[in-house]
């Protein structure tokens, strides 16, 4: 009896050692894979770092102005005009109170099964 539950304890010890000796190599795998993405992201980091600092300078009006020279006339390109622009008093301003007597007739129409929608522009 005695000598099966040493058999038994040694197997038992046996598959726990296995199992903690695969699962420290497995932690390390994880731990190296995690530094190699860090590394990947750094690196990433510092090409777009340059990627930014080339975008900064290639849009520098000074690089972008002999380009606009070169192919004005095939682009048949005009300077922007002010006029071109809206006005802030163009923007209509927000009603100080909801309407909501219009929301409530919406709401009453589409439930008795009358959708709006469906009725021609003008209501004709």
């Amino acid at each position: 009896m005695i000598r099966k539950l040493n058999i038994l304890l040694l197997l038992t010890s046996a598959i726990a050692f296995v199992s903690v000796y695969a699962l420290k190599y497995s932690v390390q795998e994880v731990a190296a894979t995690k530094i190699k993405l860090q590394r990947q992201i750094e690196h990433q980091k510092a090409d777009l770092s340059l990627l930014e600092a080339d975008w900064s300078y290639l849009n520098q009006p000074g690089y972008i102005q002999p380009i606009i020279d070169r192919h004005l006339a095939e682009l048949n390109l005009q300077p922007i005009a002010q006029s071109q622009f809206g006005l802030l008093s163009d923007i209509p301003m927000r009603p100080a109170q909801p309407d909501t007597e219009a929301m409530t007739t919406l709401i009453k129409s589409l439930e008795s099964g009358i959708d709006p929608a469906d009725k021609p522009i003008g209501g004709h």
